[in-house]
């Protein structure tokens, strides 16, 4: 395989061709979204002050934090993902699931992947209803989770 980095011919992948997966659904319509944002991750850190040295704190690398999932989409009035999410938030029926983001080149194949692990609804929201817009009704879900690892 030729090494198109060095060559001049990398292009970064684009971030708008994706699918979003959950283990609670096999519906294609549950797999797309407009977006997803969240997928990141940073150490607590905790500071040390040394005694006699007052230039400086040292830093210590803590517990590692990762900030809810937030995937948007025009509103499913049917949605496997939705059943999953009411019944967490109005029953406390709170079943984790996992999800995966998979982003794809132009053929359709991955490129990268997220596993999100033991994911749970946190929100829903609904846009506003504005009879004076013509737009698309989003859905935002904010899913809370233990971690990531990368495929």
């Amino acid at each position: 395989m030729p090494d198109t980095a060095r060559s001049g011919g990398y292009y970064p992948p684009v971030s708008f061709y994706f699918k979003v997966e959950f283990s609670v659904s096999k519906d294609a319509h549950d797999a797309s979204f407009q977006s997803v944002s969240g997928l990141s991750v940073e150490y607590e850190l905790e500071t040390f002050k040394e005694g006699g040295e007052n230039r400086f704190e040292h830093k210590l690398p803590g517990r590692t934090r990762y900030p809810d999932l937030v995937l948007k989409r025009g509103l499913l009035t049917d949605s496997a993902v939705i059943k999953w999410c009411i019944d967490a938030l109005q029953n406390r029926d709170i079943r984790p699931a996992d999800v995966t983001v998979t982003l794809l080149n132009e053929k359709h194949e991955p490129l990268k992947a997220w596993n999100i692990v033991r994911a749970w609804p946190k929100k829903w929201t609904v846009a506003d209803l504005n009879a004076n817009e013509n737009n698309v009704l989003v859905e935002t879900l904010e899913l809370s989770y233990r971690y990531f690892t990368l495929k």
